[in-house]
């Protein structure tokens, strides 16, 4: 399997990464960020790309995927709806609509979050921004696209958070929250599950095309 990966940085991102270097199965990892990741690994290319708006420059680079995995995401705290959507919806789309055009046959997996509104009308914006980003990605001619909603997500195999408040929080719960992922599966998962999960949808697929915690754990 070849994968393009988007958010490698990021905490989900991280996760992701190191179950697609363990998997056997996955031939080679293309990760596009702003920055590089610092890791080095046979099967790891990197492009560093600055406008996630326009990927025109490095078109002739994204062809012959199998698989996207999109983790890149950022928290609305404080954010505009505006800004919030153009990174969101906007960077997500932009990514989407050059892949599958280049790669039809691909599966483009997005991680969204629990409580994603898919009616695209409730009263919490990121939820609405999460939903109309999801529901875009379910109409594009991909041969599969499934959404990822974790809920709570336990950072294992020293993955962390790139927010502060986050880290704050998973440094202050962090005995606990193993015990949380056994004990609630609906609410919780980690991003080795999460890593996991992708890999085996991109895989085999799934009767589901949006996944809740519970989902991931299961297939995981």
């Amino acid at each position: 399997m070849r994968v393009v990966l988007f958010g490698a940085s990021g905490m989900v991102g991280q996760g992701v990464l190191r179950e697609c270097l363990l998997d056997p199965g996955v031939e080679s990892v293309v990760s596009i960020g702003r920055a590089t990741t610092g890791q080095h690994h046979p099967k790891l290319h990197e492009i560093v790309h600055g406008n996630f708006l326009d990927f025109s420059g490095i078109e002739d680079r994204l062809s012959g995927f199998d698989a996207c995995f999109f983790c890149l995401g950022i928290s609305s705290t404080g954010m505009t709806e505006e800004n919030y959507r153009r990174i969101t919806y906007g960077f997500t789309i932009a990514a989407a609509q050059v892949l599958a055009r280049l790669n039809p046959n691909m599966t483009f997996i997005y991680v969204s979050g629990a409580g994603t509104d898919s009616s695209e009308h409730g009263r919490s914006m990121w939820a609405r921004v999460k939903g109309k980003t999801e529901n875009e990605l379910l109409r594009m001619p991909f041969r599969a696209a499934y959404m990822f909603r974790p809920g709570v997500i336990v950072p294992l195999h020293g993955v962390q958070s790139k927010t502060k408040l986050y880290r704050f929080f998973y440094t202050l719960l962090g005995p606990l929250l193993p015990m949380l992922n056994g004990r609630f599966p609906k609410y919780v998962t980690s991003t080795e599950q999460i890593g996991l999960a992708m890999l085996k949808v991109a895989s085999d697929g799934s009767p589901k095309r949006v996944l809740e915690s519970s989902d991931i754990n299961e297939i995981a």
